[in-house]
């Protein structure tokens, strides 16, 4: 399991273990991904449960190489992510929110 201190979160590709946490750059590279104006309106859509398929998967890749991961979307769309779908939006929302908060 990732480190929640460190912002870290673990995600399962085809039954391996990956750290993804959003750093500073992999925050930079997720904008310029997805092409939105600020990061608060990201987080303002998956508060709402607003964020499409396009949203998940940057930020998967975008916490993925954050944690080191050296693929692209194109490789994270060809793996078996654990859990599905709904794992794979968890874990993006889990990566943005602590990107910007302290665990409780």
């Amino acid at each position: 399991m990732g480190n929640p201190w460190a912002s870290e979160v673990t995600l399962l590709l085809d039954g391996e273990p990956h750290t993804a946490k959003l750093t500073l750059g992999a925050l930079a590279e997720l904008e310029a991904e997805l092409e939105t104006g600020t990061l608060v309106e990201l987080v303002e859509r998956f508060e709402t449960g607003r964020f499409s398929t396009r949203d998940v998967v940057a930020l998967l890749v975008a916490g993925l190489r954050g944690g080191g991961w050296r693929g692209r979307a194109a490789d994270l769309l060809t793996v078996e992510i654990g859990g599905g779908p709904v794992e794979a939006a968890r874990i993006a929302g889990v990566l943005l929110a602590r990107a910007f908060a302290l665990p409780a």
